[in-house]
């Protein structure tokens, strides 16, 4: 048997490790200014961490994710995403406490684990980084993130980048939107693909980031999200706009903008 890495991996060797090693040591300076302190969490952690708050009908879940059971009969999953284990270990460390100051700001990078169809540009395993701040809700900060990443970019002398940016509402809105969402896409389901048919009850949300072609043709008319949004998720979006034009940030409202992750919720980019 010759013995190769598995399928969906990389060898990092020295040359590329130094360019690594450049833009992380650069991340770090840059994310100082914005006082976010870096983390380390395990690489694998205890399933119900990734379904719980994942999501039991997202991709990860459902067909992503490296579990096992191990010599203890514990199930175990290899990380799919930095989240989950962030607010793991703020809840489990007890940095809710009303004596710990806020907000706290976290930031990591770090190997993660998918289990799907290796291609140019995704792989099984990959490098992630990621940013969490606990404690506060303010149109602020994720201007303040977005503008931390422009940063990064900035500094890498990244051109011809742009920042699309879209709300998904709180779960009154979300709520609202899936029952209009639903009733647009149910004529339609007998043309949507497996997966599609499959998330019209249990995530229809999902299905506007479908990269099935049929799918990306029947959500051209669905109703936008942003039709739905409460007064203060309205609001909220209003002014994080407000922000990133005051910083100078130029985006782009891509409205069909979704995430696979069901903790999401107000302004994603």
């Amino acid at each position: 048997m010759k013995l190769q890495k598995p399928k969906g991996t990389l060898d990092i060797l020295p040359a590329q490790m130094a360019k690594i090693r450049y833009i992380e040591e650069m991340i770090d300076e840059v994310f100082a200014n914005y006082n976010f302190k870096r983390i380390e969490t395990p690489i694998f952690e205890h399933y119900e961490v990734f379904s719980r708050s994942v999501g039991d009908s997202s991709d990860i879940v459902t067909k992503e994710m490296y579990d096992f059971e191990d010599k203890g009969g514990r199930r175990i999953a290899l990380r799919p995403e930095g989240t989950a284990a962030a607010v793991r270990a703020y809840v489990e460390n007890k940095l809710y406490a009303p004596e710990v100051p806020k907000p706290v700001k976290w930031y990591y990078s770090g190997p993660m684990f998918r289990y799907e169809r290796p291609q140019s540009g995704r792989l099984r395993e990959f490098h992630q980084l990621g940013v969490e701040c606990f404690g506060v809700k303010n149109p602020a900060v994720d201007a303040e993130i977005m503008a931390m990443f422009e940063a990064v970019l900035q500094q890498l002398n990244v051109t011809g980048y742009q920042f699309h940016i879209n709300s998904l509402g709180d779960k009154e809105s979300r709520d609202a939107y899936r029952a209009a969402l639903v009733e647009y896409l149910t004529p339609f389901s007998a043309e949507l693909s497996a997966d599609s048919q499959a998330r019209l009850l249990k995530n229809p949300l999902r299905i506007l980031d479908s990269k099935d072609q049929r799918d990306q043709e029947i959500v051209k008319g669905a109703p936008s999200i942003l039709d739905y949004l409460t007064e203060d998720s309205q609001a909220h979006f209003a002014a994080v706009k407000v922000q990133l034009e005051a910083l100078g940030l130029a985006y782009v409202v891509d409205a069909n903008m979704v995430r696979g992750l069901d903790y999401y919720n107000d302004p994603v980019f």
